[in-house]
C-alpha cells in the first residue's frame, strides 16, 4: 500500500500499547461504546468503508473495528485524524476530554479525583518513595522489578496514570501537601545510579514549593510509630476527610471522625520522630553528593 509512491505501513493493534479497556470499569465501557458508536455513524454517514478509513488515519482495519466497538481506547491522534478525514468539525476531536480519562485504571482514577479535590493531603510511605514524588523512570524501574512481570501495556498504562497525578502540583489554589519518607526509600538505588540521583533531585525541586513538605524518618530512629505501613489523610473544603492505612482498618478507607483522628494522630508522632524539613533537605543533599 503506498501514499504518493511512498509505502506506508499501518499501526494495529500490536504498535499500541497500554490502551486496552477494562471490562470491570463500567463507566470507562459505557464512554468508548458511545464513543465508538459515534465514529462509526460518522464514517457510515459519509459513505466510507472501514477498510478506506483505516487507510486515510493510518491505522489497522482491525484495530478501527475494535475501536468503533468500543473495545480497543483510541489515542488523542486517532481522533484527531478521524474528525479531520470525516469532516466533524472539533465534535470527534472533543471526545478525548473523556476518553483520555478511560485509559486510566479505575482505582487509580478514583483515587486521582480525590487528590484534586483535597485541599491538604499528609502521606507516609516505607517502602517505597510515593508516587507523586517518582520520576517517570523511578516509576518504570519500579514496575519492570513487579513479579509476576507485568505486560508493556500494563506498564505504560500505570505509568501514565501515576504521572497524570501529579499534576496537583499544578494546582491553584495549591493544596498543602505533607510527605513523610523512610530513609530506606532513599537508599534504595531503584533504576541504577542515574536514575536514583535524579529521583534525589526531584525531592529537593519539590521540596523547595511553598506548599509541600518533604521529611526524612531516619532507620536509627527507636521509638517508631510508622511500623504499621503507609499512611495517607485526605482532607477536603467541606471539612470532611478519607484516611486509609496499611496497619489499620484492614487497609480500607475510611472517613469516620473517629478513625480519622487514629490515622491522624499516627501521623502526627510520625512527622514529630523525623528530620524536620530544613533537616531533611540537608541530608538529601548529603547523599546525592555521596552518590
Amino acid at each position: 500500500m503506498s501514499v504518493d509512491g511512498e509505502a506506508v505501513r499501518l499501526r494495529t493493534e500490536a504498535d499500541e500499547p497500554g490502551w486496552e479497556v477494562d471490562p470491570d470499569d463500567e463507566w470507562g465501557v459505557a464512554v468508548l461504546a458511545t464513543v465508538g458508536r459515534q465514529l462509526r455513524l460518522r464514517r457510515e454517514s459519509v459513505g466510507m468503508r472501514a477498510a478506506d478509513f483505516a487507510v486515510a488515519v493510518g491505522y489497522g482495519e482491525d484495530l478501527v473495528y475494535k475501536v468503533e466497538g468500543g473495545k480497543r481506547i483510541p489515542r488523542q491522534e486517532y481522533l484527531d485524524k478521524a474528525d479531520e478525514v470525516l469532516g466533524a468539525g472539533g465534535l470527534l476531536a472533543a471526545a478525548w476530554e473523556d476518553v483520555k480519562k478511560v485509559r486510566y485504571p479505575k482505582k487509580v482514577r478514583e483515587l486521582g479525583k480525590l487528590e484534586a479535590q483535597a485541599v491538604e493531603v499528609a502521606l507516609y510511605s516505607n517502602h517505597n518513595i510515593h508516587g507523586l514524588l517518582q520520576t517517570e523512570e523511578h516509576m518504570r524501574a519500579l514496575f519492570d522489578a513487579w513479579l509476576p512481570a507485568y505486560s508493556d501495556e500494563e506498564t505504560e498504562r500505570m505509568v501514565a496514570a501515576r504521572l497524570a497525578r501529579r499534576s496537583i502540583f499544578e494546582r491553584s489554589p495549591a493544596p498543602t501537601l505533607s510527605f513523610v519518607q523512610e530513609e530506606v526509600t532513599l537508599r534504595r538505588p531503584v533504576g541504577g545510579r542515574m536514575v536514583w540521583r535524579r529521583q534525589l533531585e526531584r525531592l529537593l525541586e519539590l521540596g523547595q514549593l511553598r506548599n509541600v513538605s518533604v521529611q526524612v524518618m531516619p532507620t536509627d530512629c527507636e521509638d517508631h510509630f510508622g511500623t504499621g505501613g503507609l499512611i495517607e489523610v485526605l482532607k477536603f473544603p467541606d471539612g470532611t476527610a478519607v484516611g486509609r492505612s496499611e496497619g489499620a482498618f484492614s487497609g480500607r478507607p475510611v472517613s469516620e471522625p473517629k478513625q480519622l483522628r487514629i490515622l491522624e494522630l499516627r501521623y502526627g508522632m510520625i512527622r514529630a520522630q523525623a528530620l524536620t524539613p530544613r533537616e531533611s533537605r540537608a541530608f538529601i543533599e548529603q547523599m546525592l553528593g555521596e552518590t
